[in-house]
């Protein structure tokens, strides 16, 4: 492979699964000890975690039990030393659960992948993820600036002064979601404004499929994505195949132990099976053991042909749950019950995720006895204000959606 961002990509299985382990049990034997985890770890004797395999032992953690765990425990749960001593920001994320940031360089980790993806010291980075309450914006900003590359701080949206500052600061690479960069750059063609700076892009929350990354590839932007969340930052991240196209899959990040399991239990599934992403990171501000992504993916038995030699995912295929992320935003079926608890004329409603023009759209239908001209506009606002994300809304005959259980249907394609 090309020259790779440290040695810990290319280490033997075996040092890498010894070295991994040993920092794991570290960090479980201080959680064990602390009063509101001490029951998850009863039984558990740390010194004797020495296999990825042993880890099954422990429960998985899931989002709403570490939501509920932290609105009776706050901030953290007594995960974050009591005086945030390490900590640089706290954030929030839907749920509502509640992140820190380290305070140590690239403590995200997203430096290898952005590396991976071609980006190199001294590249200008417009970012286009948010700064405000969430982590996403500076969990691309840490790894751009560790890297050494100065950093737009563009955030989501305002095409036009993104645009200047493109044409102005002659960014080299581009973060933020697939769908964000072809707004770019089909605004930057049809107001002539030059966007050619623009060579590589390091792209995630949202989907991308084939047809969207030939497009933005095929105007002269290389794409690579990544897979990361507010937990723990970079989870996997594509890597570049021998022929300049890009390998199958994601290689698994240096500071992860990556589980597979069936969802809703703690067991994991064989290698190419899907299930549900489980992560642990062992971090002395904010360790993280077996905690369940809700995501979908499955585990790859080859390694990568880049020559890197940790594990690797298939990639994100989709939720465990019905939470959908819809442009780089988790929406939750409660969400969808506080839209709906807000207008007492919806019996009945379902939201629909899909892709319209190469982005994510959504549609909430709802049920209704009596027809309402305007109602479809204040339920409209009500869900840009809950989800903050735009959506359509459709008025549909009562009994004509089904009861199946779901509130949210995600249809947009996998791959």
């Amino acid at each position: 492979m090309a020259r790779g961002y440290d040695r810990l990509e290319t280490r033997g299985p075996r040092v890498r699964e010894r070295e991994q382990m040993a920092a794991l049990a570290d960090a479980i034997a201080v959680l064990a000890r602390k009063r509101l985890w001490r029951k998850r770890f009863s039984g558990i004797d740390p010194a004797a975690l020495k296999h990825f395999r042993d880890l099954a032992a422990i429960p998985v953690l899931r989002k709403d039990a570490l939501k509920q765990l932290q609105a009776e425990n706050r901030p953290f749960a007594e995960l974050v030393p009591a005086d945030l001593t390490g900590v640089a920001h706290l954030f929030t994320s839907p749920g509502p659960v509640y992140e820190p940031e380290g305070a140590s360089l690239d403590w995200w980790g997203t430096a290898r992948a952005m590396h991976a993806a071609g980006i190199r010291k001294g590249d200008v980075v417009l970012n286009t993820f948010a700064y405000h309450l969430t982590p996403g914006g500076f969990i691309l900003d840490a790894g751009a600036r560790a890297l050494g590359c100065p950093v737009i701080p563009a955030g989501p949206g305002n095409k036009e002064a993104q645009l200047e500052l493109i044409e102005h600061y002659r960014p080299r690479a581009y973060v933020g979601t697939p769908d964000f960069l072809k707004i770019l750059l089909d605004a930057g063609r049809e107001l002539g404004r030059d966007t050619s700076s623009l060579q590589v892009a390091m792209v995630t929350g949202a989907a991308l499929p084939a047809t969207l990354r030939a497009e933005l590839e095929g105007r002269g932007v290389k794409v690579r994505q990544c897979y990361a969340i507010a937990d723990v930052g970079l989870v996997a991240y594509e890597t570049d195949a021998p022929d300049g196209g890009v390998n199958p899959g994601m290689v698994v990040d240096e500071r992860i132990v990556l589980e597979i399991v069936r969802p809703g239990t703690s067991d994991p599934v064989a290698p190419g099976e899907v299930g549900e992403v489980v992560v642990s990171r062992a971090d002395a501000v904010h360790p993280v053991i077996r905690l369940g992504t809700g995501d979908l993916s499955a585990l790859l038995a080859e390694p990568s042909p880049c020559g890197r030699t940790g594990a690797r995912i298939k990639g994100w295929m989709g939720r465990a749950d019905q939470k959908a992320k819809v442009k780089g935003m988790f929406v939750d079926p409660s969400d969808v019950d506080r839209v709906v608890k807000r207008h007492p004329e919806i019996v009945f409603a379902r939201l629909i995720v899909t892709r319209a023009d190469e982005q994510d759209a959504m549609e909430l239908r709802v049920e209704t006895e009596a027809e309402d001209a305007a109602l479809a506009g204040r339920v409209a606002a009500t869900l840009q204000a809950v989800t903050k994300l735009r959506g359509a809304v459709v008025r549909v005959a009562p009994g004509s959606l089904p009861r199946d259980g779901k509130v949210i249907a995600d249809e947009r394609p996998v791959g």
